[in-house]
């Protein structure tokens, strides 16, 4: 198992991934290249860069990759305002996209604090 599976950072944008993925399927055919495309691509992002920060050598990179990956969780939490806003998505699921978005992001920012604090 890859060392960055372990980081409870990247476990919360994961599982971010998979229900943002989950919660796009469904949207509506024009919005293939559109918003879905995008928030599938910022959630990733959010995933890959915790992961790619942690095989860096020096805490500064690794720090600078967390805050990468939080500008690409607070980007999705825009979409998924957007998609609100556009009527794609129910409140409910909103909601807990948006909880799961920001401890996802909170852990991130805690993460950050450690790294840059070594």
């Amino acid at each position: 198992m890859p060392d960055f599976q372990l980081l409870r950072a990247w476990q919360k944008a994961h599982q971010l991934v998979l229900q943002i993925y989950e919660a796009t399927a469904a949207l509506p055919v024009e919005e293939r290249y559109g918003i879905r495309q995008q928030i599938r691509r910022a959630v990733v992002s959010c995933a890959a860069n915790i992961a790619e920060g942690q095989q860096r050598t020096s805490p500064a990179d690794f720090a600078h990759f967390l805050d990468i990956a939080a500008g690409s969780g607070a980007e999705v939490q825009y979409y998924l305002i957007l998609l609100r806003d556009l009527g794609y998505i129910d409140a409910q699921n909103l909601q807990s996209l948006l909880a799961l978005a920001a401890e996802t992001l909170r852990v991130i920012h805690a993460l950050r604090d450690s790294v840059a604090g070594a």
